[in-house]
């Protein structure tokens, strides 16, 4: 089978090529079976790939130590989850991963997108094949998953012991998910720019992808800050790590070119600005792509550490990077402009949104390459971590938190900002009134602590009331309101969930960096220690064993008032085959706080080095993040997201007329 899968993904690259050079031909010279060629070769591809992911799959499950990734990879002992997920734990198989995924958004394109027009879906499909081919010969050529061993080994060197958790089963699929899938909004982009036509059809076709894979992109970096939150040990969960700031880079990038596409389709302007947009959201996943892979890293995310391989993604990402910006640079000045529209309006402030959005993206990029570069020419080695993201990255974020219930609320063309700050009373007063509880707090004297919880109920209070007005709740009754909001477009309430995920992930950003209490000591057996109102009692440490580990197991009880409540466990784990320990955090989660208990080393006298911590509200970074996911999902089940561009607005003599 594995050699059926090999050849499959042969076959697949063959049809890639294919995919790319026969749409292009037909599109040029408007041949309808040439260009159809494109629709079906995608389906086929996404087949042959499906097909080499299951070969390998399936290598894994059954510990098929003959193909080489199996035997570096895994084990006869690691549980089967973990040897089903570890297909993609490592840079082969992740790249197969990759590159099905990439399969599956070029066939969603060619079965749902009947309703563009042929010669640009033919030209969109091309360069999803063209990606493919890169992608493809990369896979074969550099990293061969399914490479062969003779002799058989007996059994496989095992997997990294980071990596062998349910976590890994979940955040890499979506993270790819979002990663490649803003492949097609650059290849519509690439598309666009062949034919030189950007209008508000474009952009209602290109919104639904943009908002797919914004939405597992989100869900993505939420679960892998989740999983180095629970898995490491350390009772954080984001550091400003170079491949964490690859996966946030695009996320950035992607919001902005989400927003930027929302005012090309309601006023057919930011023509130009919005293209480049999705241009630069994908090279900023192939950068992604490349630092993982290409060894100029030394991170527990990175892959890959050969150059050769390095080289490659470069090679891939200048021909994606330049080739796309010189074909702007020569079509974007024959693109004319929309309509006129007053800096104080809804265009405006999503103007604002995006200009705040590229410099944010622009901090965390020059964070991650500078010392990368620095390294180069002068062989100095600086680190850049969370002072220069905070000096930086925090201060934009302000005023971009600030215009969110604004900009929601104010009317396109020329909106009302008196009026809609009026409106937004009942947000400030709030605001004001939680920027208060820091500074009455003795532990909590931080102007930085005000400034986030501010911004965070402004943010969740004003996109409560951006709601309410468009409702009219307490303006009528309760029931025309609720009628109202039973009329309401879908996405309507997938931006109200936007926004309040977003006020939640900065409210709990705020608390937990603000209020985290760390306790750091040596205790020995029956000890207790204080921790923010509990007493944790040490009850000791135990021997257990699991499938493929062995560990060191240490039992805490948490008292209230000399009552248990609840018991907590930590694990010091040794992995034999691999020979690598790691740390299981015992954690007890609520929506008002987290109790983190690690065990550390054993001390001298019977005592162990225990590490406890007290992280209150953190749990809404992530429930903040599941309800930005839910409001993407929810604006994608909206039916005007899934037809046709919308019929040109009428004129106004026109309409004048009809109406007479």
């Amino acid at each position: 089978m594995i050699e059926y899968g090999h050849f499959a993904l042969a076959l697949a690259f063959g049809v890639a090529l294919l995919q790319f050079a026969l749409p292009v031909w037909g599109a040029a010279r408007r041949e309808a079976v040439l260009m159809d060629f494109g629709r079906q070769a995608a389906v086929v591809q996404f087949v042959l790939v499906s097909f080499a992911f299951f070969a390998l799959i399936h290598a894994h499950v059954t510990d098929d130590f003959s193909v080489r990734n199996v035997f570096e990879n895994s084990h006869s002992t690691k549980p089967w989850i973990y040897k089903f997920a570890g297909t993609w734990g490592n840079h082969e198989g992740s790249l197969v991963l990759w590159v099905w995924i990439l399969a599956l958004f070029g066939a969603g394109v060619a079965l749902w997108g009947r309703e563009l027009p042929p010669t640009f879906l033919a030209r969109a499909l091309a360069i999803q094949g063209l990606v493919g081919a890169g992608f493809y010969a990369f896979v074969l050529f550099t990293s061969n998953a399914f490479e062969r061993l003779d002799p058989v080994p007996a059994d496989g060197r095992g997997l990294n012991p980071i990596l062998q958790d349910p976590g890994l089963a979940m955040h890499p699929p979506m993270l790819y998910l979002g990663y490649v899938g803003f492949s097609t909004a650059y290849a519509f982009a690439m598309a666009a720019l062949i034919e030189g036509r950007v209008d508000p059809g474009w952009a209602r076709w290109l919104r639904p992808w943009v908002l797919l894979a914004w939405t597992f992109l989100t869900l993505g970096i939420a679960l892998g800050s989740w999983w180095a939150y629970y898995e490491l040990g350390w009772g954080g969960y984001w550091f400003w790590d170079p491949v964490e700031n690859a996966s946030f880079m695009p996320w950035l990038a992607g919001t902005a070119l989400l927003h930027s596409a929302i005012v090309l389709e309601k006023r057919n302007t930011l023509k130009n600005w919005t293209i480049l947009l999705a241009i630069l959201t994908f090279s900023l996943s192939l950068l992604g792509t490349f630092l993982v892979r290409s060894g100029v890293l030394t991170s527990v995310h990175a892959f890959a550490n050969d150059p050769d391989r390095g080289v490659f993604v470069l090679a891939l990402l200048a021909l994606a990077v330049g080739g796309s910006l010189v074909l702007y640079a020569w079509r974007a000045p024959a693109m004319q402009g929309g309509p006129v529209f007053a800096p104080i309006s809804r265009e405006g402030a999503l103007v604002l949104n995006n200009l705040l959005l590229a410099s944010a993206c622009a901090t965390v990029f020059i964070g991650t390459l500078y010392p990368l570069g620095l390294e180069a020419v002068t062989g100095e080695k600086i680190s850049v971590g969370p002072p220069y993201f905070n000096a930086t990255f925090v201060p934009i974020m302000v005023p971009l938190l600030l215009a969110v219930p604004v900009g929601a609320m104010l009317a396109w063309k020329r909106g009302d900002l008196p009026g809609v700050l009026q409106r937004l009373w009942l947000a400030a007063v709030l605001a004001l009134v939680a920027a208060m509880v820091p500074l009455a707090l003795a532990d909590w004297r931080s102007p930085l602590a005000a400034l986030g919880l501010a911004l965070a109920v402004w943010v969740i209070v004003g996109s409560l009331v951006e709601f309410a007005e468009r409702i009219q709740l307490f303006r009528i009754p309760l029931a025309r309101s609720l009628k109202r909001a039973a009329g309401l477009p879908r996405s309507a309430f997938g931006l109200l969930f936007a926004h309040l995920g977003l006020g939640l992930v900065v409210l709990g950003i705020t608390v937990s960096a603000t209020g985290q209490i760390e306790r750091i000591l040596v205790m020995k057996p029956g000890e207790t220690a204080e921790l923010a109102g509990y007493t944790v009692r040490f009850d000791g440490v135990e021997k257990v064993r699991g499938p493929n580990w062995i560990a060191d197991r240490g039992i805490f009880t948490v008292l209230v008032d000399g009552e248990p409540l609840l018991s907590l466990h930590s694990d010091r784990r040794f992995y034999p085959v691999e020979r690598r320990n790691t740390t299981e955090a015992g954690i007890s989660t609520t929506p008002l706080r987290d109790l983190y208990f690690v065990l550390g080393d054993p001390a001298d006298g019977g005592g162990w080095a225990v590490r406890l911590y007290y992280n209150p509200q953190v749990f809404w970074i992530w429930g903040g993040a599941a309800f930005m996911a839910l409001g993407g999902f929810v604006s994608l089940s909206d039916r005007r997201l899934r037809v046709g561009a919308p019929a040109p607005a009428r004129t106004a003599p026109a309409a004048a007329a009809r109406g007479a």
